[in-house]
């Protein structure tokens, strides 16, 4: 089984600087609370095969993941697929920005999750929580975003 949950938030920033900010993936600790230690690899500006390693607690439990960077189009447009082997995990996910009349930016991520083994079982159950804190999830991206 797999299935998406989707967050949209309007940032009160302009489209470029959102960009920057969510293509650097070790921002993620300022909005994700479940992130607690993330690198990128190779340590540059983020591009196409770029890999972010992070370290996350999920309902008490701490893994390793590896996300890599599949399709980069600044400032509207980035991809992403978990290339670690978790019980549930990140088949594919993204970001889409647009700029709004107003100076703004409204920023679309969704992730599409699916399990494996046990996590069969789970990704219904972790889908439910992911849906559930998608607003606030949005709300956390963009006090974020409008702080940096």
């Amino acid at each position: 089984m797999s299935g998406q949950f989707e967050a949209t938030t309007d940032v009160d920033r302009p489209i470029d600087e959102v960009f920057a900010f969510l293509a650097d993936g070790r921002n993620d600790p300022k909005f994700s609370p479940r992130v607690q230690r993330i690198e990128r690899v190779p340590d540059g500006p983020t591009a196409v095969g770029t890999v972010f390693r992070s370290t996350v607690k999920d309902a008490g439990m701490k893994t390793a993941r590896e996300f890599r960077i599949t399709e980069f189009d600044a400032p509207r447009r980035m991809r992403w697929a978990e290339v670690s082997k978790n019980i549930v995990m990140a088949r594919e996910g993204g970001y889409d920005l647009e700029p709004l009349p107003n100076g703004g930016t409204r920023v679309r991520l969704f992730n599409v999750l699916e399990g494996h083994g046990l996590g069969k079982l789970l990704v219904g159950l972790a889908l439910s929580a992911a849906r559930k804190d998608a607003d606030a999830f949005g709300s956390r991206i963009k006090a974020a975003a409008e702080a940096s």
